[in-house]
């Protein structure tokens, strides 16, 4: 075989694992861009190895990728975090600068599908703990395939990945009318997504009160918006954020999570009475964020 035909082969055989590749790495990262670094990364790597002796090429590139994000993850964390305004654009979506040539809309629509929720949660976990999770739990990769990833044993990663799931399911069992305020909670951020003002106006009690912190806007003083249509008209406004935005369990009680790349950047929490919410709550002060527990609802 020459090395053309060679070369063409080998290429074939990476582009069959690439979206397993991907949809590993984005949910290591929550980044779309940083998770197609990683797989270009791999093909690199890949391209420059003598893998004749490699009886599992997929597991052998699920390995590559596993330990460049968990490098990217760990270069994360020692390197200062961007402020709020750097991650969000003019529409509370995020800055262009930030996605390194990838569409908000995929980034958007690859959220969603993972649950923002899961990765406002992973991207709280060490990396070690997010790298037991996500390839255990959600690609059922053996524990001993992990240990040789980590340099630990078999038995702490085990450990790793517990501990990883009592924070994604949160430490608060929910509240028995949790359900019926998650369809609220869902049906209010359908609305805002979809533009449907008056929709949105009839979930809200006529003397419902939205509470902003500073950080939200930004502005001097925190923002007060008394009254139905107001606050709908506020949602309104905020089109670009709900892209970004999931529902999530936040202190046990179903919320909203805006998380682009997996990073979270604003919460809305409720008060109902009934069915109708008499009370928002607009969290994006970093202190006021790190104090909430966030879970998958």
């Amino acid at each position: 075989m020459n090395e053309r035909v060679a070369d063409d082969r080998l290429a074939g055989l990476f582009e069959e694992h690439r979206g397993g590749l991907r949809a590993v790495a984005y949910r290591m990262l929550g980044s779309v861009s940083e998770a197609d670094d990683a797989v270009q990364e791999a093909w690199l790597r890949l391209s420059r190895s003598d893998v004749s002796g490699v009886d599992n090429l997929g597991a052998w590139l699920t390995t590559v990728v596993a330990r460049l994000c968990l490098n990217m993850l760990r270069a994360r964390r020692t390197r200062r975090e961007d402020p709020l305004e750097a991650q969000s654009g003019p529409d509370g979506g995020p800055a262009g600068g930030l996605t390194g040539g990838a569409d908000p809309e995929e980034e958007a629509v690859l959220a969603d599908s993972v649950g923002v929720a899961l990765l406002v949660v992973l991207d709280r976990l060490s990396p070690a703990e997010r790298l037991a999770f996500v390839l255990h739990d959600l690609f059922a990769v053996p524990f001993e395939d992990i240990a040789v990833m980590l340099e630990r044993t078999p038995q702490a990663v085990r450990q790793l990945a517990s501990r990883a799931r009592r924070r994604v399911r949160g430490g608060d069992a929910p509240r028995p009318d949790a359900p019926q305020r998650r369809r609220v909670v869902e049906a209010f951020l359908a609305a805002t997504r979809g533009g449907d003002f008056e929709a949105l106006v009839k979930l809200l009690h006529p003397d419902v009160v939205l509470h902003a912190d500073r950080r939200v806007v930004p502005t001097p003083e925190p923002i007060v918006v008394r009254g139905a249509r107001r606050v709908a008209e506020g949602a309104m406004a905020a089109t670009g954020r709900a892209r970004f935005t999931g529902v999530a369990l936040v202190d046990g009680v179903p919320a909203l999570a805006m998380a682009p790349y997996g990073r979270l950047s604003v919460v809305l929490t409720f008060t109902f009475d009934g069915d109708l919410i008499t009370g928002v709550d607009v969290v994006a002060e970093p202190d006021r964020l790190r104090a909430l527990e966030v879970a998958v609802a």
